[in-house]
């Protein structure tokens, strides 16, 4: 999957993001949507990123699913803005 984001940046999840980092972001898909404030993202975030992929423990962000994050935060914060 090619991803955009708003600053004009793409990455292919594909060979830019490792196997861990695409579940995480599948999560955080999920809650773009969901969350109800901002801080709840970036809580649930946090605890994708310390559970790992299949309870595998910590994974680390590359600046690729970094860049992605913060392209979701402020998606979230337009929608909770727009609500």
């Amino acid at each position: 999957m090619i991803i955009t984001t708003k600053d004009g940046n793409s990455f292919d999840t594909e060979t830019d993001l490792t196997a861990p980092e695409r579940h995480i972001l599948q999560k955080l898909f999920l809650w773009k949507s969901m969350a109800a404030s901002l801080q709840e993202f970036r809580k649930k975030k946090e605890e994708a990123l310390l559970k790992g992929w299949n309870n595998s423990g910590p994974i680390s962000e590359s600046q690729a699913l970094m860049s992605i994050i913060r392209d979701l935060e402020k998606k979230v914060s337009i929608r909770l803005e727009n609500a």
